[in-house]
């Protein structure tokens, strides 16, 4: 059986377009009905917009869903200067003046992009109705004596440009991508290649994302800024942990043996004035492929 003859089928098509933000294309995609209710969704780091087709699947109501492959990724431009993250913040705030200019929106970001639309609520807090972040819940803390080190790096890496390897086809990168989540079906990893991926003009099969995202980053993460901005959420705010996910390990690497992992997501939870947190059993970090229906129901849910 071939990668297309084992792909998903989406039950909701996917309506693909282009739109320039900040003097860049980004390609979006948008499912659902014009004139429903808007839901923006942000995909994570290394992903793209498509990654929500099986939570859009999953949707019970009417809805007009909306999301672009972030700046870099998938089939949106490459930037010459590299990526920041207030860039990704100015993006979002470009776009939705364009898609949703006349009233706040609900907003809901995976990852990366959960910590984006977290940012972002705090700083155009007018902008934003309801708010959902899942699995995302700020980064690790880092030590300002961590700051020279690694602007150093950041500097040494600027010498070679960083490459993805070559996949000698798209079934390659399904099952790259099933090895990274075990819980994905075969149809949906063969879905997803098919977004993660394209033929190049050499005939291999190549990720779409500009491998400069793999760069590292020249600035220590101070948890004591993020709370700052996150304390102007005003929307009502839900995060989605998903139960057997590492980012709580990872934010707390020395918590101790036995410790319930998500006391460190409580914690920066509590930061946000109107907030709650449910969890998504059954789910790593990829809970929107794990469990679209759960993460639906809970999506749904408290945006109703």
């Amino acid at each position: 059986m071939t990668t297309a003859e084992a792909a998903y089928a989406p039950r909701v098509a996917a309506r693909a377009s282009r739109i320039e933000v900040r003097g860049a294309m980004q390609h979006v995609l948008q499912w659902g009905r014009e004139g429903a209710r808007k839901l923006v969704l942000l995909h994570g780091w290394m992903d793209v917009a498509a990654s929500f087709q099986f939570l859009v699947d999953a949707l019970e109501g009417d809805w007009h869903v909306i999301a672009p492959d972030l700046s870099g990724f998938g089939r949106s431009d490459w930037q010459p200067r590299g990526y920041w993250f207030a860039d990704y913040l100015a993006d979002l705030d470009a776009l939705l003046f364009i898609v949703a200019p006349d009233a706040p929106v609900a907003l809901a970001g995976h990852s990366l992009g959960a910590n984006v639309v977290l940012h972002y609520a705090g700083v155009r807090p007018a902008r934003v109705g309801r708010l959902v972040a899942l699995d995302g819940f700020g980064v690790r803390v880092e030590g300002a004596d961590r700051a020279p080190g690694k602007l150093a790096a950041w500097l040494d890496a600027q010498a070679s440009a960083p490459a993805f390897a070559p996949y000698a086809s798209f079934q390659a990168v399904a099952q790259r991508l099933m090895r990274n989540d075990p819980r994905l079906a075969a149809d949906k990893a063969a879905f997803l290649a098919r977004h993660w991926a394209a033929r190049s003009p050499e005939g291999d099969v190549r990720l779409t994302s500009d491998p400069r995202h793999k760069l590292p980053f020249p600035t220590v993460y101070r948890l004591e800024e993020t709370f700052a901005v996150w304390r102007r959420i005003v929307a009502p705010t839900l995060f989605v942990a998903a139960a057997d996910s590492n980012v709580p390990r990872f934010l707390d690497p020395d918590a101790p043996e036995g410790s319930d992992p998500l006391d460190v997501v409580r914690t920066r939870v509590r930061e946000i004035r109107d907030a709650r947190l449910v969890t998504i059993a059954d789910a790593g970090h990829m809970l929107h492929h794990d469990q679209p229906a759960a993460v639906a129901r809970a999506i749904e849910s408290f945006l109703a």
